[in-house]
């Protein structure tokens, strides 16, 4: 049996010059990223979509921000990707001008543990 494919995002044309695809666990991780660097509003057909983390582009790397955003990111991720995965654990660490994201997680299809890094995402 063959592994599923998905477009790849972003969108990029791959070295046999078709539309780029991607396997699961990268997908899956594509659908993560869409999550939290979609601002609320910025979708037409989805409003409310997204978790609004570019707005922290320009807060202080601080605790209090560490906190907001752990919050912001976990709820989100349980939101709009329920059927995909069951967050286990948002880690936000405040690095001197940076917001340094690790987000764990379970793929609910086969119960794989996975672990997305967003290095100064923030």
């Amino acid at each position: 049996m063959t592994e599923p494919r998905y477009l790849d995002v972003p969108f990029a044309i791959g070295a046999n010059g078709r539309t780029a695809t991607t396997g699961d666990d990268d997908h899956v991780r594509d659908l993560i990223f869409e999550v939290l660097f979609t601002s609320p509003g910025e979708r037409v057909n989805r409003p409310d979509f997204g978790c609004g983390l570019k707005t922290l582009v320009f807060a202080p790397a601080s605790d209090a921000v560490a906190a907001a955003t752990k919050v912001l990111v976990k709820g989100s991720l349980q939101q709009w990707l329920e059927a995909e995965i069951e967050v286990e654990d948002v880690e936000v660490e405040a690095v001197e001008s940076e917001i340094r994201v690790t987000v764990v997680y379970r793929r609910r299809v086969d119960g794989r543990r996975q672990v997305a890094q967003l290095g100064g995402a923030a």
